[in-house]
């Protein structure tokens, strides 16, 4: 009989794999012991948890009478007992501040309001065998994990072990509970969706329109962000070669080792499109090649640790100057951009940005001689034949999601007034595709979009991305400066 024989196997404990080892029952007696207080000093409570106090507030005003339940989801898994970094659900972190999986926040009514209670997995005693056996959840494996009081502390919010969550969801008035679902299997079958499910859909709503005007430390946060993506977009200038090939994946590398370094991660795969990949609106396949002569089109942003995320276009020409047919179409773009930014100001209808930007470049596109009617008619509802070369709209909100509040009501969102807070881009752009033969073959494969992410200020507008240049001759300069410095670290 051999070791392994009396070991007990693995599985023993949730989170333990196939292929772990077994523990010898000696191994398991020495593991067992030995372990001091594991004590966190000072711990307070977070800076930011008043704003998310108020956050649940406002919800609870919205839903009076009714039982909200709001999940953060699981970790993903990549492949087999892998998983992808967890990324908590917006609306979870944006009432709660906690960015752990698994947790789920419950308001439960009261004759005032409500009181907000978040279920979460507490923190194993060394009593049991999970801290050394679990490899996805046991802290040998994946670190010090909070006590529920701990995390109370921490979020200035009740915390309650997850394992109570069954029962709670089991008892709930059907008719009057409300769930945000699409995060948590177990969450959505333990409350009954009732009629056509309109209740759900208007949590999400509610939701998405309190997140659509950022508090002061939501701006900061965003404006963290951003620095971090013109450093990056920095980083890749000075690497960028003005007379010889580099891949699109070393440039989506190197700005993506600065999201990591200074933020979260990046906020959305980014968009490296060299030549005639800048036409392809979401290039994130990213395998291709600059080459001196073409441009480059980069759509890249940094989340940064609170999740905030930037969302910044920039196209540059790889050798360092634009072609007169190139700077033709980046200035053309660029004056559809800065019409679109200097028409932003509280009670501005959100859809007139489209129309503002839109007119430009149809009016470009007729100097360019391709439309093939007049520009009003280009311009008539009934027809935009004009978005054949620029087939998006001109932006879309931003915050913790790069496309922010996507579950607003149309008359809170595109039919809704601009009002101080807001934060959204404006990033217009002419993509001609390199198979398009109603276009002069030296248009073909080129694609410009300039992308900035301004916020609604009680006077106008403020362009938080500021931090990087836009005309096309402060492109070039700027890209010259930037290779003249040469290639750093973050750090």
């Amino acid at each position: 009989m051999t070791a392994e024989d009396n070991a007990v196997p693995a599985q023993g404990v949730e989170g333990e794999r196939k292929h772990d080892p077994g523990f010898p029952p000696k191994l398991l007696e020495f593991m067992r012991t030995g372990w001091g207080e594991s004590t966190i000093p000072d711990l307070r409570e977070l800076a930011q948890a008043r704003h998310h106090a108020r956050r649940r507030e406002q919800l609870s005003a919205a839903f009076p009478g009714d039982t909200l339940v709001i999940p953060t989801g699981a970790e993903l898994r990549r492949a087999n007992d892998t998983f992808f970094r967890f990324r908590p659900g917006s609306d979870f972190a944006w009432l709660t501040g906690d960015y752990d999986p698994e947790s789920v926040l419950v308001l439960h009514p009261t004759e005032g309001g409500h009181d907000a209670v978040l279920y979460r997995r507490p923190r194993k005693s060394r009593e049991t065998d999970e801290f050394f056996r679990s490899a996805q959840y046991g802290e040998l494996w994946v670190g010090r994990q909070l006590s529920l009081d701990e995390k109370a502390t921490l979020l200035g919010l009740e915390c309650r072990d997850l394992a109570e969550l069954e029962a709670v969801l089991a008892a709930l008035d059907d008719a009057k509970a409300r769930v945000l679902r699409g995060l948590d299997a177990d969450v959505d079958a333990g409350v009954a969706v009732t009629g056509e499910g309109e209740r759900d859909k208007e949590l999400a709503e509610i939701l998405s329109e309190l997140r659509a005007i950022k508090d002061e430390w939501e701006i900061a946060q965003l404006q963290d962000a951003i620095d971090a993506t013109v450093r990056g977009f920095e980083d890749v200038a000075r690497i960028l070669p003005a007379d010889r090939a580099v891949s699109e994946r070393l440039i989506e590398g190197v700005f993506e080792l600065r999201a990591r370094h200074d933020g979260n991660a990046v906020g959305y795969s980014s968009i490296v499109g060299a030549g005639s990949h800048a036409t392809t609106l979401h290039w994130i396949r990213n395998d291709g090649r600059t080459t001196p002569g073409e441009l480059l089109l980069m759509d890249m942003g940094v989340e940064n640790e609170h999740l905030y995320t930037a969302d910044v276009t920039r196209t540059v020409p790889v050798d360092g100057a634009f072609t007169d047919l190139q700077r033709q179409v980046y200035d053309l773009v660029y004056a559809s951009q800065q019409a679109g930014i200097d028409a932003i100001r509280p009670g501005l209808v959100y859809k007139e940005i489209q129309q503002v930007t839109m007119r430009v470049l149809a009016e470009g596109l007729a100097d360019l001689d391709l439309l093939p009617s007049s520009v009003e008619e280009a311009m008539d509802p009934d027809s935009q034949v004009y978005r054949r070369w620029t087939l998006h709209s001109f932006g879309h909100m931003l915050g913790l999601d790069v496309h922010d509040c996507a579950e607003a009501r149309r008359e809170h969102y595109q039919d809704g007034e601009l009002q101080a807070g807001h934060v959204l881009t404006v990033e217009p752009g002419l993509y001609f595709q390199a198979d398009d033969e109603l276009v002069p073959a030296e248009l073909r494969g080129v694609g410009v979009r300039i992308e900035d992410d301004i916020l609604v200020t009680p006077t106008g507008s403020k362009n938080l991305s500021d931090g990087l240049p836009r005309t096309s001759a402060e492109v070039e300069t700027w890209l010259g400066e930037q290779r003249e410095a040469g290639p750093r670290l973050p750090g």
